[in-house]
């Protein structure tokens, strides 16, 4: 097993790592005295791992209870947020309780704006189940739910007590799940680490297999790239932006569609190669930088190409609702060599929508 620290002084908490991990012990670590705890999972995660962490947690003294979600990102929403909630007031839990994400993305945004506000915050803890989750959204206390004009438009910053990312976990998951978290994955390489990107290039024929070794590499490294960012920017007032490559254009590509059409990490690869493609035609980057990364993408088995059926204008409008628009402007992560990104806020419309048109 692996530690990693996320380093935020009264609210640092670590980072396990590793196979076959006890869920029991380590939540006991991160909630010494807490007793009533809520997992809360989806239908496609519980019936694999509900039952090892509940025994698991009563096995060190925690009363559990549970909350089996909807699976899939269309469920992210005020209903699944509402059952939760109702749950724990069902259940009569108080604010010394805590609350365990079993699952993805979707479980961990959602469980932990529920912890945020469930009698004003109670802690949790993330134990992700998919590679999306594990290299990215359940560090950082980044909590949400998303609204049927924007992804993620209600929610809190929120830092969990513990993050436990069990590998085996990944064996069970779908090869289309385990490429959408390798866009973050690569996303990492792009904005801030050429060496690790790299690294992904040498080894991209087995990016898509079980090799324990390699995944554990993988999310230890994006682990600690993300611990490091979140220590010295929390609330995205800076550095931390660069982790949105991708995600303002991903984010308008799935509202567009509808969410849950597309996975978030496919539309976080279309997004990227949209910014790839704008930071060349700014002379930010090469067109082999280009290539290099529309080629690792394809090799992830992911979208390279936004839907054709997807307007410059379309693109504009749903971009006007990101949380990332700062005084009017777009704010776009570019990279500018790969290993390295910026933030630009003085990109037109007219300019970005011609260029979009002209990429259909």
């Amino acid at each position: 097993m692996q530690i990693l620290n996320v380093d935020l002084k009264e609210r640092s908490y670590p980072i396990y790592i590793g196979e076959d991990l006890s869920y029991g012990q380590l939540c006991r670590k991160a909630l010494p005295k807490c007793q009533d705890v809520m997992i809360v999972s989806n239908t496609t995660i519980a019936p694999l791992y509900l039952d090892k962490c509940r025994s698991s947690l009563e096995d060190e003294g925690f009363k559990v209870a549970t909350c089996i979600l909807p699976d899939g990102e269309s469920y992210k929403t005020v209903d699944s947020y509402m059952q939760i909630m109702t749950a724990l007031i069902s259940a009569s839990f108080g604010r010394d309780c805590a609350l365990i994400a079993l699952g993805g993305g979707v479980v961990g945004d959602m469980t932990g704006f529920a912890a945020a506000t469930y009698q004003r915050g109670v802690a949790y803890v993330q134990i992700p189940t998919t590679l999306l989750a594990m290299v990215d959204s359940s560090v950082g206390g980044k909590t949400a739910i998303n609204h049927p004009q924007g992804k993620n438009m209600i929610g809190a910053f929120y830092q969990p007590k513990a993050v436990i990312a069990d590998i085996n976990t990944l064996k069970t998951l779908p090869e289309k799940e385990r490429s959408a978290g390798l866009a973050e994955v690569i996303k990492a390489g792009i904005i801030i680490d050429g060496e690790f990107f790299k690294f992904l290039e040498e080894n991209a024929d087995k990016l898509l297999s079980f090799d324990v070794s390699l995944l554990e590499q993988i999310v230890y490294r994006c682990c600690d790239i993300k611990a490091k960012v979140v220590a010295l920017d929390e609330r995205e007032g800076g550095i931390r932006a660069l982790l949105n490559l991708g995600h303002t254009f991903g984010h308008a590509i799935e509202a567009f569609l509808g969410f849950g059409t597309w996975l978030h990490g496919e539309a976080v690869a279309a997004g990227t190669v949209i910014a790839a493609k704008v930071a060349e035609d700014k002379g930010f980057i090469t067109k082999d930088d280009v290539k290099r990364i529309c080629s690792l993408l394809d090799k992830a088995k992911l979208p390279i190409d936004f839907p054709k059926n997807m307007t410059g204008s379309d693109f504009m409008r749903l971009m006007r609702h990101d949380k990332k628009v700062k005084s009017g402007h777009i704010r776009y992560v570019l990279p500018t060599a790969i290993g390295k990104s910026a933030v630009f806020s003085d990109l037109s419309d007219d300019y970005v929508m011609q260029l979009l048109e002209t990429m259909r």
